[in-house]
């Protein structure tokens, strides 16, 4: 069993920056966490939850087109943690932040249990 855990949200300023952290917990958590494919998901209230970035086991980025050119996501693996990094923060990014947890073939499927960004003058 994995436990995912965020952290990093806030309340910014349009035009701020947060960077969201998320680390595992519970047993091989660590190793299981490194060989897998990591997601960052947001939910708004009243929105459908939608995908913001995926960083691959083997280091390969995705990004939605809402997000790309801002975000950034990346991965210690000494520290056993994924980060994403957002800059440029607008209204529109207001939004309960999750991290997802997977690996083809195995089952895996991790939530967190978010963390709330909130981008307000």
């Amino acid at each position: 069993q994995v436990q995912l855990v965020e952290s990093g949200g806030g309340l910014v300023q349009p035009g701020g920056s947060l960077r969201l952290s998320c680390a595992p917990s519970g047993t091989a958590s660590g190793y299981i966490f490194r060989i897998s494919d990591i997601d960052w998901y947001r939910q708004a209230p009243g929105k459908q939850r939608e995908l913001v970035a995926t960083l691959t086991s083997g280091g390969g980025m995705n990004y939605a087109e809402f997000v790309a050119g801002r975000f950034t996501i990346s991965r210690d693996n000494d520290k056993n943690t994924v980060f994403l990094q957002m800059d440029s923060l607008k209204p529109e990014d207001t939004a309960a932040y999750f991290c997802h947890l997977t690996r083809r073939g195995t089952g895996w499927d991790y939530w967190g249990e978010g963390t709330q960004v909130t981008v307000s003058s």
